[in-house]
């Protein structure tokens, strides 16, 4: 399984940076560059122009890796599953290409409407639980990180799961505002989860084809995101759009499925839930104080922007919470 987990992170960040080489130019050529908000920071401007998409560039890698690595590396009794969670992620990444595309031809940072996109997003969690169900074997119970408590919620679980994998496709999302922010904190994430892949927590029960799933899917993960940070980092030359962010969710909500502890999510991207949890205080304190403002600017990254942060300082503080927080989930697991 080493060999294969090795295998999947360098080829993957190799795919990744080459494709991003290859076709930014084209992306450039295209006019394919990202509108920036009117109301969003005012240096942002200066970004205008960036081609945006780049997502499609680790959105390929992975798919191409898994589609090879089907054939000798995954457990065959692993395939359903596998490509189920592959597939709910790239269907993310499609209503992710819907909306770039239509932020693009509009030439501003309005694609989909909020409740077009929330409703695609429930339809694909609601395949890939039904299909899941279907095809593999779905354990509705819910364990309680930390605790060692299991619950089984039988129907309702799947209303349960609807909400979390769409909360995380939209935490994710919103960490995409920034140079390399989204890529860092989802490459450490997938970190995250390839450990747990070699030595699961002992708190969780799991067959061994499942751990190299795991791991290698979390190994493509981790690979693609940090080839692709090659041209996201500071001051980046493309940005992966709703395109990646959205697909990148998907992984991760797929990554922590496949552990069996959907909830885990919740502490080791603990930097998504704030991003998130900024927002809807912004959004609260605002309407109950009649125009006031918790923070400089939501989402919470643009707070520390408008503080005098720089944008790798941030991306660094992102990598550090999420860091600490897979440390301590993978201890008291």
């Amino acid at each position: 399984m080493l060999f294969n987990f090795i295998l999947s992170v360098i080829a993957s960040f190799l795919i990744t940076a080459l494709l991003s080489k290859k076709f930014i130019p084209a992306l450039i050529s295209r006019k394919m560059g990202q509108p920036i908000l009117e109301i969003g920071p005012r240096w942002h401007k200066s970004k205008e122009g960036t081609p945006t998409m780049g997502g499609l560039f680790f959105i390929a890698a992975i798919l191409i890796l898994s589609a090879v690595f089907s054939f000798f590396a995954f457990p065959k009794e692993e395939l359903p599953k596998i490509w189920i969670t592959l597939g709910m992620a790239a269907a993310f990444g499609a209503i992710g290409f819907i909306d770039d595309r239509a932020k693009l031809l509009k030439k501003q940072n309005e694609g989909l409407r909020a409740y077009q996109k929330f409703l695609l997003q429930v339809i694909v969690a609601a395949a890939y639980l039904l299909l899941m169900t279907l095809f593999c074997d779905v354990n509705t119970e819910v364990t309680l990180p930390f605790f060692h408590k299991t619950f089984e919620l039988g129907v309702a679980y799947y209303g349960f799961a609807i909400l979390l994998i769409v909360g995380i496709n939209n935490s994710v999302n919103l960490t995409d505002g920034i140079d390399g922010l989204c890529a860092s904190v989802t490459a450490t994430v997938a970190a995250f989860f390839a450990v747990c892949g070699f030595r699961l927590p002992h708190a969780l029960v799991s067959s061994e084809s499942t751990n190299s799933t795991l791991a290698i899917l979390a190994g493509m993960t981790f690979g693609a995101c940090i080839g692709f940070l090659v041209y996201n980092w500071h001051p980046a030359r493309v940005f992966m759009g709703d395109t990646g962010s959205l697909f990148l969710g998907g992984m991760v909500a797929g990554l922590a499925f496949l552990l069996d502890c959907p909830l885990i999510i919740l502490v080791v991207g603990l930097f998504y839930v704030i991003e998130v949890l900024s927002v809807i205080l912004q959004v609260g304190f605002f309407k109950l104080t009649h125009g006031k403002r918790l923070f400089k600017m939501a989402p919470i990254h643009h707070h520390f922007e408008k503080c005098g942060w720089s944008e790798p300082a941030i991306a660094a503080l992102g990598i550090f919470v999420t860091a600490v927080m897979s440390i301590i989930s993978y201890c008291f697991l």
